[in-house]
């Protein structure tokens, strides 16, 4: 009795031992090559997905920077008629705000009509570069899943050939390969498309906020010009 509890004792850690093993890696490994190519492919997105989050990131960090004395600087510049001042500090910014600004500075002298359409239409400009390559970070989001359910797929073919080849033998370990397609490229697929969606609706967020510092600035500059000499 003691030696058939020690016997399952020592099977037990060995099975342990063998789980503890198992790793990320031997997973992909073990996938077969189609389950290797679908996991390289999410790999590759994530890394570009990844990519185009910090660098857009940054680049809308620095835009939303606001300077609370920069309309009263131009406010005063325009009031005086110095409007090269004016230009120069907005220039100086730097930002999407502050070209806008420079833009309407530009038109100061004609209808006011055609001040707001020429700060519309450099606005529309700065959205887009606000929002370049953001896009794609929604076609990932998109586009991981799916191809990780077609990784899912594949695995599944596998491993009905796998049946259908056995003769009526069928072996869990003939299974492995076709099962473990399945199931990675799944939770790849899933782990990268949930990262896609979550940074490029933080981006969406950031971007929005920009926008809306946008347009409360070019009203106040538009109220400036209406204002009675």
């Amino acid at each position: 009795m003691l030696s058939f509890f020690q016997e399952n004792k020592a099977f037990l850690a060995e099975t342990v031992s063998e789980e503890k093993t198992l790793s990320i890696y031997k997973l992909i490994m073990d996938g077969g090559v189609g389950g290797q190519i679908i996991i390289a492919i999410l790999f590759t997105l994530l890394a570009v997905g990844l990519y185009i989050y910090f660098e857009r990131f940054f680049a809308i960090k620095s835009a939303s920077k606001v300077d609370v004395d920069f309309m009263d600087q131009i406010r005063e510049y325009v009031s005086n008629g110095n409007l090269e001042a004016a230009s120069a500090l907005c220039e100086h910014k730097n930002t999407p705000t502050a070209r806008l600004i420079r833009k309407g500075i530009s038109r100061i002298g004609k209808p006011l009509e055609d001040i707001n359409t020429a700060i519309e239409t450099a606005g529309k400009l700065e959205v887009y570069q606000l929002e370049k390559n953001v896009s794609v970070l929604a076609t990932i989001a998109g586009a991981a899943p799916m191809i990780g359910f077609l990784g899912t797929v594949i695995g599944m073919i596998i491993a009905i050939h796998e049946i259908a080849n056995a003769g009526g033998q069928i072996d869990i370990k003939m299974l492995s390969d076709g099962l473990y397609t399945a199931m990675t490229t799944t939770v790849a697929g899933l782990i990268v498309g949930i990262i896609a969606y979550i940074t490029y609706n933080h981006l969406v967020v950031r971007t929005d906020k920009v926008v809306y510092q946008m347009e409360a600035t070019s009203v106040d500059f538009l109220d400036l010009l209406n204002e009675p000499a």
